[in-house]
């Protein structure tokens, strides 16, 4: 498989969330986490997006936040392109985490949310669009049903979700500057210029 794999990653952050009385997990660009725990999954996006993915009744769970590479790197006439592909490695490499874990595939729902235009020094345009219409057109193409959305949109977004209900509290930060988001998607995208994003992913079904 052709990827690098410190470009997606587990998350790691766990901690104790005071404010919900949960144990927690924060998902930073280019990480997901899937639990059958009743616990809390944060994170903050800006032109990147997020999957909350579940299957409701083995309550069974999982987030995503990435992004799509820069489009340049796609090959002219190539019907599907890199920036593509990995977008499909990102969204099939949380699916194939919840079915180890026991969720069933045909049983599983979504909730998406970020691509926001928020990242002006970002080298491609629309990059939120780009990102939020990749999400939206894979899990159509998946048969996965949408429960609820939350893209596009001028500013930056916490999201708090529990995946053992599928309950999603949505936080626009329209008074906050940020810088620390920025600098995160900025490096995350640097990260995805120069890591490979050739090859084929198994879906498990």
């Amino acid at each position: 498989m052709a990827f690098d794999a410190a470009v997606e990653s587990l998350a790691t952050n766990l901690y104790y969330d005071r404010t919900f009385d949960s144990q927690a997990a924060k998902i930073l660009p280019g990480e997901y986490y899937v639990t059958r725990d009743d616990m809390l999954l944060v994170t903050t996006l800006g032109s990147c997006v997020a999957a909350c993915i579940r299957d409701a009744a083995a309550g069974i769970g999982g987030i995503n936040h990435f992004m799509l590479p820069d489009a340049s790197t796609a090959e002219p006439g190539t019907p599907l392109s890199s920036s593509a592909r990995y977008g499909t490695y990102a969204m099939e490499l949380l699916i194939n985490e919840l079915v180890k874990l026991g969720a069933r595939r045909n049983f599983l729902e979504a909730k998406v949310f970020g691509g926001g235009n928020v990242l002006g020094g970002m080298t491609v345009t629309n990059v939120g669009q780009r990102n939020a219409a990749f999400v939206m057109g894979y899990l159509s193409m998946e048969n996965i049903p949408i429960m609820a959305k939350d893209l596009l949109d001028e500013f930056p977004r916490k999201v708090y979700y529990f995946p053992r209900t599928g309950k999603v509290m949505v936080k626009k930060l329209r008074s906050t500057r940020n810088d620390t988001l920025a600098a995160r998607e900025s490096d995350y995208a640097k990260r995805l210029r120069v890591a490979p994003v050739s090859g084929d992913v198994e879906l498990f079904t």
